[in-house]
């Protein structure tokens, strides 16, 4: 079976507390809206206690055009996910030895934040040495779910191609998507939780060859992956693309759609591979803010602990779109299981759809 042989995030250079933003949002939106002391709450409600962004709080005073934005997208996006591959393949928590770019076999670049032709996997592949035949496989449009989406691909590459090694890597800029003239609630929702995150994991193949290389002795290894799309619910999450640029599309229905909807689904993929939700002993759950971890906790019955990572990197981070979920990930590989124990990461996003990855220590 495919496994995770390594991991990364890197933290983005500017570093802002919730109280700092919240103060930020009441000057930014307090004229345009009559009840922005209530709304502010959700800032405190949220338990986000610290975001990273990639540019200083005074660039979000200033107007930019949609064009401006997503060059500065394009810009460091390749310089911070170049980042990310370097520590993810150096990375001596996971790894005794370095391994060298040339030997990926593919890479997956999941984004849902800026718009690039040539791809920003592209980009990156003529300021790091990967071989030129190495696939690129950029995804783009899956928000919150592309990390689980984008390590489940990764996983089934490895499957048909036994002897590979691909690198998964999750850059969101949320933050190049604010619209300071944007007086809808969910935009103000969207101040409150959204940030800039990087991340990047190693798949490997059972057959890869890395010997010598893995500092532990257990991984994650794949069993199995599903993915699920809600009919008729496009209007859930997403953007809306205008002529400044993304609009958040966040409805707050999010969290009751989760307890409906969310364990049937669980319950259906579990029950093929014949386990049920007892069998799972870590969680990875994407936290896609504090609600929707609640969410979580009442529809499949699982104690705090089971999220506590979750929590710990919503109040360290925010939520980073796609590569939140790879963040809390790391954390658990750190740990290393048991043998035989499963873990099970879900991700939920535009779609409205599901990601589930079922894995297995070992």
């Amino acid at each position: 079976m495919s496994y995770l042989l390594s991991a990364s995030h890197i933290k983005l250079p500017y570093q802002l507390s919730q109280d700092k933003i919240m103060e930020f949002s009441r000057e930014i939106f307090g004229p345009s809206f009559k009840n922005i002391e209530r709304l502010l709450q959700a800032f405190k409600n949220g338990q986000v206690e610290n975001r990273y962004f990639s540019n200083d709080l005074d660039w979000f005073r200033e107007d930019h055009t949609f064009k401006e934005k997503n060059e500065i997208y394009i810009e460091q996006a390749v310089e911070f996910g170049k980042a990310a591959i370097e520590k993810c393949l150096a990375n001596n928590e996971f790894l005794l030895d370095g391994i060298h770019p040339s030997e990926i076999d593919a890479l997956f670049y999941i984004s849902s934040t800026g718009l690039a032709t040539p791809t920003i996997d592209a980009r990156i592949m003529n300021v790091l040495p990967f071989d030129s035949h190495m696939k690129r496989i950029p995804i783009w449009g899956l928000g919150c779910a592309g990390g689980a989406s984008g390590l489940s691909r990764a996983f089934e590459y490895c499957k048909a191609y036994p002897d590979a090694k691909v690198i998964v890597l999750c850059v969101e800029l949320c933050s190049l998507t604010f619209q300071k003239n944007d007086i809808t609630k969910s935009n103000l929702i969207g101040t409150s939780l959204f940030s800039d995150g990087v991340s990047c994991v190693l798949v490997c193949g059972d057959e890869a060859e890395i010997a010598g290389k893995s500092k532990k002795e257990n991984h994650l290894h794949f069993v199995e992956s599903q993915s699920t799309l809600m009919p008729d619910s496009l209007e859930v999450m997403g953007w809306d693309l205008k002529d400044q640029g993304l609009h958040v599309v966040f409805s707050k229905d999010i969290p009751t759609i989760i307890k409906e909807w969310l364990k049937p689904n669980v319950m259906a993929f579990l029950k093929k591979e014949e386990i049920g939700l007892e069998d799972i002993h870590d969680f990875i759950a994407h936290p896609g803010g504090k609600k929707v971890i609640d969410a979580y906790h009442e529809s499949l019955g699982f104690e705090e602990e089971m999220t506590a990572d979750s929590m710990a990197v919503l109040r360290e981070f925010g939520n980073m779109s796609s590569a939140t979920i790879l963040y809390v990930l790391e954390r658990f590989m750190k740990r290393s299981g048991h043998s035989g124990e499963y873990g099970l990461a879900a991700a939920l996003g535009p779609g409205f759809s599901s990601e589930l990855v079922l894995m297995r220590w070992g």
